[in-house]
């Protein structure tokens, strides 16, 4: 069960993935870009000073650290589908203890950005064992 302060974070996430879309960056390379980044490892950690950020602080630790990685002329994906995107990476962190980059190779964003019809309604636990499943079945293929 996620307590107030994981909730809340669950929540930052989705706005600062949100806020990458009023900023006009390539969503697949800013959510790359984000998930494999110091700030994520940050924000996985059992207590660090991200946690206490709000969504714009952390947009500029993001672009700070990226560099050149982060491109406004790209696909800027809709509000919903990366407050959902966002929202659902830092749930899966709470739910299975696993890192963002960990969470990034099992569910990239193509995988996510396919699977956010079908998914975005359902409980977010379900959603993660759904999209573990996709990955699973994917290694299986490819073995």
């Amino acid at each position: 069960m996620m307590n107030e302060l994981q909730l809340k974070l669950c929540d930052i996430q989705g706005r600062l993935f949100e806020l990458s879309a009023d900023k006009k960056y390539d969503s697949a390379s800013f959510v790359k870009v984000f998930m494999t980044s110091g700030t994520a490892k940050a924000l996985d950690s059992t207590y660090n000073r991200m946690q206490w950020a709000g969504e714009e602080y952390l947009l500029e630790e993001v672009i700070s650290a990226a560099g050149r990685k982060l491109n406004q002329s790209g696909e800027v994906y809709s509000k919903d589908v990366l407050y959902w995107m966002g929202y659902l990476y830092r749930y899966w962190h709470y739910y299975s203890g696993e890192d963002s980059a960990k969470i990034y190779r099992q569910a990239p964003v193509g995988t996510m950005k396919r699977n956010y019809l079908m998914f975005h309604t359902m409980a977010p636990e379900l959603a993660i064992e759904n999209l573990k499943e996709i990955h699973q079945q994917k290694r299986k293929n490819c073995s």
